[in-house]
C-alpha cells in the first residue's frame, strides 16, 4: 500500500506528518547531545576526583606510599581515570556517529522535502490556472449564446413588424446570424478547455500527485530507517567500550586483592624502627647512704635506650604515649633514630651516586662531541659547547663534595656489615670513574679516599662476630690490592668463598681458606651461587 493511493486527497495530512517526522530526528539529536555533555562532564568530574587524591609528586616519596594498601588505592585513581577515559570516548563516538551524521542527514531530508511539496505546489497551480481558463471560456460562452437569442428575437421581431423597411430586417437577420456564429465558437473553445481541464485533473490525481505522495513516503520511510539505526548506535557505542570498562573494573578489584595487611604490618616495622633499646631499670637510690645521683645515673647507661635521649630530664618517667614536639629536619638526619638514620644515609647516598654518574656521562658525551666539532668545524662550533662542559664540571664538583660529606656520615651512624659495603667513589678530571677496574687505573688528581674511616670498623666486626657460613665461590679475573680498610687482596685465578652477595652497591663480602675476610668489587669476579 502506498500514500498516493490510499491517501490521494491527504495533502495536509502527508505534509504534517513528514514535518512532524523530521522534528522527531532534531529532537533526538538534541537528546543525544545532551547525553554527550553528561558523559563528558562525568569524564571530567572523575578526572578531577583521581587527580584530587592522587599523590602529588612531593608526596610520593613519602613511607606510606610503600603499602600495599597505598599503592592498591593509588591503583584505583588510575583504573578510574582509564574509566573516564572510556566515558569520553563514548561522548566522542555519540557525536561522531549519531549527533553530526543525523544533522547532516536530517539537512537532506528537508531539502529533499522542500524539492516534492515545491513540485505538488506547481502541480496545483498549472491545474487550477487551467480551471480558471475553463471557467472563464464557460462565462464567454454562456454570455454570448444570451446576446445571440436576443439577436435572434430581435429578428424575427422586426420581420414581423409592418412598419419596418426591407432593408431594417435584412440588417437584423444579419446581426442575429452573426451572434449565433460568435456563440458557436465560444461553445466550442469551451469544450476544448474542458476536455483539456479534465486530462490535466486526471493526469493531477491519478499520476502527478501519487508520484510526489509515493516520494514523500519513501522520504519518510528512510528517515524512520536512519532514526532507527541512531537508536542502536545509541546502544552499540556504550556497549563498544564495555569490554574495556569491565578492564578498568577488574583491575579496581585486582587492586583490593593486591592488599597484604602482613607485608604492610613488616613495611610500618621496617620505616619505623628506632634501634633504641628498651629503658632500663630505674635503680633506687639510697640518700640515706648518701649515695649521689651521678652514680645512680651512670648505672643508667647499659641498656642504652630512650632514656639516653631525655637529656637533662633523665630523671623523669620515660611515657611511650607522651606528646613529642616536631623534630628540626637536619641535612645529616641526625634527628631521626638510629636505624632510620641509617637508611635514609644510604637512601640519600644511592641517589647522590646515581646523579653523578648521570653527570659523568654528560660530560663525556659533551666531551666527545666537542672532539667531533673540532675535527669536523662543518658539524658545529667547538666553543657553543663551553657552557655546558661548565655547568657539568660544576655539578660534579658539588656533587663529588656531597658524597664525601655523606660517606663522612654514613661512618659517624657507625653502620656495620652490609650497610658499609659503599666504596669512595671518585672521578678524574675528565669524568671518568676512579674505581679500580679492568679498565683503568687510580688518577692522581682523584678526591681523598674517604672511606678509610667507613671501614675502621671492618677488622673488630670480623674479629668479634662468628663466621659465617659461605653461600658460595668466586674465582677472580683479576688482581686486586685491597689497599682499603675492610677490603682483601686477591691473585688473577685466586677461588674464594663468598660469605655475602653484592647488594647492589658492587662489592661482594668473600674469605679465604685461613679465615682472612673482606670485600672485593665484584666485577673482579665470576660468582657461583649454592643452590
Amino acid at each position: 500500500m502506498d500514500w498516493g493511493t490510499e491517501l490521494w486527497d491527504q495533502y495536509d495530512i502527508i505534509e504534517k506528518h513528514t514535518q512532524s517526522g523530521l522534528e522527531l530526528v532534531e529532537k533526538y539529536v538534541k537528546f543525544v547531545k545532551e547525553r554527550t555533555e553528561i558523559e563528558q562532564n562525568y569524564a571530567k568530574q572523575l578526572r578531577n576526583l583521581s587527580k584530587k587524591y592522587n599523590p602529588k609528586r612531593s608526596g610520593k616519596d613519602e613511607p606510606e606510599c610503600r603499602l600495599s594498601s597505598y599503592q592498591s588505592f593509588v591503583d584505583i585513581l588510575n583504573e578510574m581515570n582509564d574509566y573516564a577515559g572510556q566515558r569520553e570516548l563514548i561522548a566522542e563516538n555519540m557525536m561522531m556517529n549519531i549527533c553530526i551524521d543525523l544533522t547532516k542527514y536530517l539537512q537532506e531530508l528537508k531539502q529533499e522535502r522542500k524539492t516534492y511539496l515545491l513540485d505538488a505546489k506547481k502541480a496545483q497551480q498549472n491545474l487550477e490556472s487551467t480551471y480558471k481558463q475553463l471557467d472563464s471560456s464557460k462565462k464567454r460562452f454562456e454570455r454570448e449564446w444570451r446576446e445571440a437569442e436576443r439577436a435572434a428575437q430581435y429578428a424575427e421581431k422586426t420581420d414581423q413588424d409592418i412598419n419596418a423597411t426591407k432593408a431594417d430586417v435584412e440588417k437584423a437577420k444579419q446581426q442575429a446570424h452573426m451572434r449565433a456564429h460568435v456563440a458557436e465558437e465560444c461553445k466550442n473553445d469551451y469544450a476544448a478547455q474542458l476536455q483539456k481541464y479534465n486530462k490535466e485533473k486526471n493526469q493531477f490525481y491519478f499520476s502527478d500527485m501519487p508520484l510526489i505522495f509515493n516520494k514523500l513516503q519513501d522520504l519518510d520511510e528512510r528517515r524512520v530507517r536512519k532514526v532507527a539505526q541512531g537508536y542502536i548506535l545509541f546502544s552499540d557505542t556504550e556497549k563498544h567500550v564495555m569490554p574495556i570498562i569491565g578492564k578498568c573494573l577488574e583491575g579496581i578489584t585486582k587492586a583490593g586483592t593486591n592488599v597484604d595487611e602482613k607485608n604492610d604490618s613488616l613495611i610500618v616495622i621496617e620505616q619505623n624502627k628506632s634501634g633504641f633499646e628498651r629503658p632500663g631499670d630505674v635503680e633506687f637510690e639510697d640518700y640515706s647512704q648518701g649515695i649521689n645521683r651521678a652514680s645512680s645515673d651512670s648505672s643508667l647507661g647499659t641498656p642504652k635506650g630512650p632514656m639516653d635521649l631525655l637529656g637533662k630530664n633523665r630523671n623523669k618517667n620515660f611515657w611511650l604515649f607522651s606528646k613529642k614536639s616536631k623534630p628540626t629536619v637536619t641535612e645529616d638526619f641526625a634527628h631521626l633514630p638510629p636505624e632510620q638514620r641509617r637508611k635514609r644515609l644510604q637512601q640519600k647516598l644511592e641517589d647522590i651516586c646515581k646523579e653523578l654518574q648521570k653527570e659523568v656521562d654528560q660530560s663525556e658525551a659533551l666531551g666527545k662531541m666537542k672532539d667531533v666539532y673540532e675535527k669536523n668545524p662543518q658539524m658545529g662550533d667547538p666553543a657553543s659547547l663551553a657552557p655546558q662542559i661548565n655547568q657539568t664540571s660544576q655539578n660534579i664538583e658539588r656533587l663529588r663534595g656531597e658524597l664525601n660529606k655523606y660517606e663522612t656520615w654514613v661512618a659517624e651512624a657507625g653502620v656495620r656489615g652490609d650497610t658499609l659495603r659503599y666504596k669512595s667513589h671518585t672521578f678524574n678530571n675528565n669524568g671518568a670513574h676512579d674505581l679500580l677496574s679492568p679498565d683503568g687505573a687510580h688518577s692522581d688528581e682523584s678526591t681523598p679516599d674517604t672511606s678509610q674511616a667507613i671501614y675502621a670498623e671492618f677488622d673488630d666486626d670480623f674479629e668479634d662476630e662468628e663466621l659465617t657460613a659461605p653461600i658460595g665461590k668466586c674465582t677472580a679475573m683479576y688482581s686486586f690490592p685491597g689497599a682499603s680498610e675492610g677490603t682483601i687482596s686477591m691473585q688473577e685465578g685466586e677461588v674464594l668463598s663468598v660469605v655475602e652477595e653484592d647488594k647492589g652497591d658492587g662489592w661482594t663480602r668473600v674469605r679465604r681458606s685461613n679465615g682472612d675476610e673482606g670485600y672485593i668489587p665484584t666485577s673482579y669476579v665470576t660468582v657461583s651461587i649454592n643452590k
